[in-house]
């Protein structure tokens, strides 16, 4: 399900349709579809996609002209291999002054709090999880995915991006959008971090 505030995101972040935007990481193609209707020519890529509309090929294997107004990549970079040679072959694909909207998961500031968090509400939902410790979920996640210093480390060669602006994100980890104001207030309070990360950045 695409979260309201991802297209929120991204429809103020990118340059006015008809646009030519490539999203990276496409899934199902649901953030692409929506583009495509509101009159953006988007082409949607994803190693594994989950839907008919995106092309099935990895990034750093993708072979197009550099002529995209844009770019997209969202939660899709912290998997993207290798990181660095994928981030800049978005960089070659991207004309020069163009945008890349990044939305993403940091998972250095995820911690014990956020997966115990996380967990309390699956188990809510009826999805328990019973064998699965909070510990466990940060260990895993810290081994597996990259963190946003690494990713804007690899862009930055190609990209001058904005500050990272931070927000909630664990409401749209296979929890109900409803959820999204609970975690917001837990994080005003300082009871959870904010590991979601958005960053808009320019084609140097």
């Amino acid at each position: 399900m695409l979260a309201v505030e991802v297209w929120a995101f991204a429809r103020a972040n990118l340059p006015p349709p008809p646009a030519r935007v490539l999203e990276v990481g496409a899934g199902d193609g649901a953030l692409a579809r929506g583009l495509t209707a509101a009159g953006y020519e988007v082409l949607a890529i994803d190693p594994e996609p989950s839907g008919e509309s995106v092309l099935p090929v990895a990034l750093h294997e993708f072979e197009h002209a550099p002529a995209f107004d844009a770019a997209l990549a969202v939660v899709s970079l912290h998997h993207v291999e290798p990181l660095e040679q994928s981030c800049r072959r978005l960089g070659e694909l991207v004309r020069p002054g163009g945008a890349l909207l990044v939305d993403e998961l940091d998972v250095d500031a995820f911690d014990e709090r956020a997966a115990a968090w996380l967990l309390a509400q699956w188990r809510l939902l009826g999805d328990l999880h019973e064998e699965t410790s909070a510990t466990a979920i940060v260990a895993d996640l810290r081994e597996h995915i990259h963190p946003v210093s690494r990713i804007v480390a690899a862009l930055e060669a190609d990209f001058d991006l904005a500050a990272p602006v931070r927000g909630s994100y664990l409401y749209r980890w296979n929890l109900p959008e409803s959820l999204r104001a609970a975690e917001e207030a837990l994080i005003a309070q300082g009871a959870l971090p904010a590991v979601g990360v958005r960053f808009v950045g320019r084609r140097q």
